[in-house]
């Protein structure tokens, strides 16, 4: 260990000196060797930070001594790494560690990056290096730090969502003063990087396995896919109970398999035809759209999922279908080609059926343009309502019981919290970001509703980030698991089209253009088409608050609850907001009275 290199240039040394905060020390990794690690801490968790996967994160946490162990390894180390976290994201007032070199040495050192991206060396330094290696697969570098450092320009490590931000330095840095972030082809990737400190419950002793794999798939050249493939399970299967499932992900993919779901098909169908191809394609079987029972969902960074020891989801048996349906998200940004694919997941189950039948149950936005974000915003809320009806129609009386939780949205996502109205009230949080809690919760299905809020930031972007699948695009889903197991499946919502329409013919006539209702135009092309500032985009706002609603309640055969068909159209029933949403983003004004206007 030693000094700054003299390297550095005067002025950087003066101004640390001036702080008089601490003694800044930078460890020679050239020819320093780290402590010797009398135990190595075992790295639990794994996420490639890349598309191409050059960069992989692993670690592991001790909430003994509050700290987090990470290991970064890059396939091909030129003249540095950069690696930090920011609280959504941004390469400026980030928290960093680097290792670089200036030609001749190599550091490594805690540093900051200022609001315009200027990287500078930290005064109290709070990463401890602990080991490097050089192996085949690439360089390996290992150190850890506390969850709080006390240090404001330091990243406070909590459960949630952490930002991890990285960038591969190509050149020698000569000061660190010369390195701007913000100038660096650099990258994001959501982590967890807090998980719950609790050992995996056991499977019983006559657990078996089945995967349901996609077919040595060539992933498509292009950035997003989702490939569909039908899976039979054997003939006259039983009834068992799943208790864990995992997924599969063929080596050198970890970067580009997104997400992952297995989809039970509706028993009302004798035989589902065999199809493995994109989702999109128009040769898709129309009963591929009545395969909607979820069985297993997976996204990046995930771990294995353990039912509790009274439940499980059943597979097989009398009123369930042979037939599955696996969906992978194939996220494939820097368009590689030939690459093949077997992944999916592998269910473990056993035929020794537990006290309760567990259930999932889709929470939030329906997959629709309908729902969009204006551009350039720092946070807009969105919210998805499953309705008091709803619940009172599908739920028993004596309610179910929640025992985790999964949320997922795409690139724009800030965060995501699922709560329980009961009389207009917030009385309960489910779940907010990526963190449940491990005691039951019981949800009451009479009176009762649950709210869905996702925020997003879209500064970067300069059109509207609509509702769908594509990466680029937005969703808003929480997948609760829940036991006993009932008949809903799904229980979302988005704004009523018709008011949109309004909303559209709004604007326009303020920005003078004639709207166009012309039946060949899309709600996409028509966000794009709209002139984005400040009153567009409190207009969406205050729409999505204050306008009426449309219901998707559905059962696990994928259809509405018969009760809805009394109120018209069954794809889209129109209702009004029951409860008021208890925390909006702003109160209702008088753009409500614009749009409830005949126009």
């Amino acid at each position: 260990m030693r000094l700054l290199n003299k390297d550095l240039r005067l002025q950087d040394v003066t101004l640390m000196y001036l702080t008089v905060l601490a003694t800044v020390v930078v460890l020679l990794v050239a020819s320093y060797q780290a402590p010797a690690v009398h135990s190595r801490p075992t790295l639990a968790y794994h996420i490639p930070l890349d598309p191409s996967g050059q960069l992989e994160l692993s670690w592991n946490i001790s909430y003994p001594t509050q700290e987090v162990y990470l290991e970064l390894k890059v396939k091909e180390l030129h003249h540095g790494v950069l690696l930090g976290m920011s609280d959504q994201g941004e390469p400026t007032n980030a928290d960093l560690v680097l290792l670089w070199d200036d030609g001749h040495k190599s550091y490594f050192g805690d540093a900051w990056s200022d609001n315009e991206g200027r990287v500078m060396l930290d005064t109290q330094q709070d990463y401890e290096l602990l080991e490097t290696h050089q192996s085949t697969e690439g360089f390996f570098l290992l150190f850890k730090r506390p969850f709080s450092t006390c240090d404001p320009h330091d990243y406070i490590i909590e459960e949630g969502t952490v930002h991890i931000i990285y960038a591969m330095l190509e050149r020698p840095i000569l000061s660190l003063r010369e390195l701007n972030i913000s100038r660096l082809q650099s990258g994001i990737q959501r982590v967890l990087l807090l998980r719950p400190d609790a050992p995996s419950p056991a499977l019983p002793r006559d657990v078996r396995t089945l995967e349901v794999l996609a077919p040595d798939v060539i992933i498509p050249t292009q950035e997003t896919t989702y490939w569909c493939h039908i899976y039979q399970l054997p003939p006259n299967m039983p009834k068992n109970h799943i208790v864990m499932y995992e997924s599969v992900i063929t080596p050198g993919n970890e970067a580009i398999v997104h997400h992952i779901e297995v989809f039970e098909c509706s028993p009302q169908m004798d035989t589902v035809p065999q199809f493995s191809s994109s989702c999109d394609s128009k040769m898709k079987p129309r009963k591929l759209n009545y395969c909607r029972h979820v069985l297993a969902a997976w996204a990046m960074g995930a771990e294995p999922f353990y039912y509790p020891a009274d439940a499980g989801l059943p597979l097989g048996g009398e009123g369930s279908s042979r037939f599955l349906r696996l969906e992978v998200h194939y996220h494939n940004p820097l368009l590689i080609s030939g690459r093949r694919d077997s992944s999916g997941i592998r269910l473990w189950y056993t035929p020794s059926l537990r006290r309760f039948d567990a259930g999932i149950m889709e929470l939030g936005l329906v997959y629709t343009p309908v729902m969009a974000i204006p551009p350039r915003q720092r946070s807009f809320q969105l919210t998805g309502y499953c309705t008091a009806k709803c619940t009172q129609t599908a739920l028993p009386v004596g309610g179910v019981h929640i025992f985790a939780s999964q949320l997922h949205t795409h690139l724009a996502g800030l965060g995501v919290r699922t709560v329980l109205v009961r009389g207009g009230r917030e009385v309960e949080v489910v779940q907010e970001d990526k963190h449940f809690s491990t005691h039951y919760q019981v949800l009451p299905s009479l009176g009762d509703a649950l709210v869905t809020k996702c925020s997003y930031n879209t500064e970067d972007r300069n059109k509207a980030t609509v509702g769908g699948f594509g990466i680029m695009e937005e969703m808003c889903v929480n997948y609760v698991h829940y036991y006993p197991r009932t008949q809903l499946e799904l229980c979302k919502s988005h704004v009523d089209t018709d008011y949109l329409q309004k909303y559209f013919s709004l604007i326009n006539r303020f920005q003078g253009r004639e709207s166009c209702s012309c039946p060949g135009t899309t709600v996409e092309e028509q966000f794009s088409s709209l002139s984005w500032d400040g009153f567009s985009g409190e207009v969406l706002n205050s729409l999505y608050l204050t306008s009426p609603i449309s219901m998707h309640c559905n059962q696990s055969t994928a259809e509405l609850f018969p009760h809805n068909c009394a109120h018209g159209d069954p794809s889209s029933i129109p209702i009004s907001r029951s409860f008021a949403d208890p925390t909006p983003l702003s109160p209702p004004n008088t753009y409500l009275f614009a749009l409830n206007c005949p126009i």
